[in-house]
């Protein structure tokens, strides 16, 4: 955070809280319990649910869905949920910053090229020979093929939706 005074948006907030379906991240106090455990916190430096928390508060959209945003580092563990004593759910306002930056063209590449693979083959990594040669080495079962067509009827839905909403 700048060492000047902090103009809070109050629009981005309130934008946040549809999406949260209320101003739950209101009851944000600051105590820390999300971090104290978090694994993404723990192996990076730039990742701390709770600065990400504050920047919501104070309705920083740039830092929190701008080019920089830690967002993309939150591995969705849900401990940060699990610990958080106000019951703000932070794992709920980082997938929503994450929605958010899709909806506005500013997700990473590789965000959009894994969720195409997810859609095509139903993984979100890639099964090469690799893959396959080293489960067999291991005695684990071939992996079968994925039936992806609930998970593209729901995208599809999804897109519909938002469609009409235009």
């Amino acid at each position: 955070m700048a060492d000047e005074p902090v103009k809070i948006d109050h629009a981005f907030r309130a934008e946040l809280g549809l999406v949260l379906e209320g101003d739950g991240v209101n009851y944000c106090y600051q105590c820390g319990a999300c971090v104290g455990d978090c694994p993404s916190a723990r192996f990076s430096e730039d990742f701390n649910p709770r600065q990400i928390m504050l920047g919501v508060l104070y309705g920083l959209q740039d830092e929190v869905v701008g080019e920089n945003s830690p967002v993309w580092q939150c591995s969705n563990c849900f401990t940060c949920f699990d610990r958080c004593p106000q019951d703000v759910k932070p794992i709920e306002v980082i997938i929503a910053l994450k929605n958010l930056m899709v909806q506005q063209g500013r997700a990473p590449a590789g965000v959009a090229e894994a969720a195409e693979r997810i859609l095509e083959t139903g993984r979100s990594a890639m099964v090469t020979s690799f893959t396959t040669r080293r489960r067999e080495e291991l005695g684990l079962p071939p992996l079968g093929e994925l039936h992806t067509g609930v998970l593209r009827a729901i995208v599809g839905d999804m897109e519909a939706g938002q469609e009409d909403d235009s």
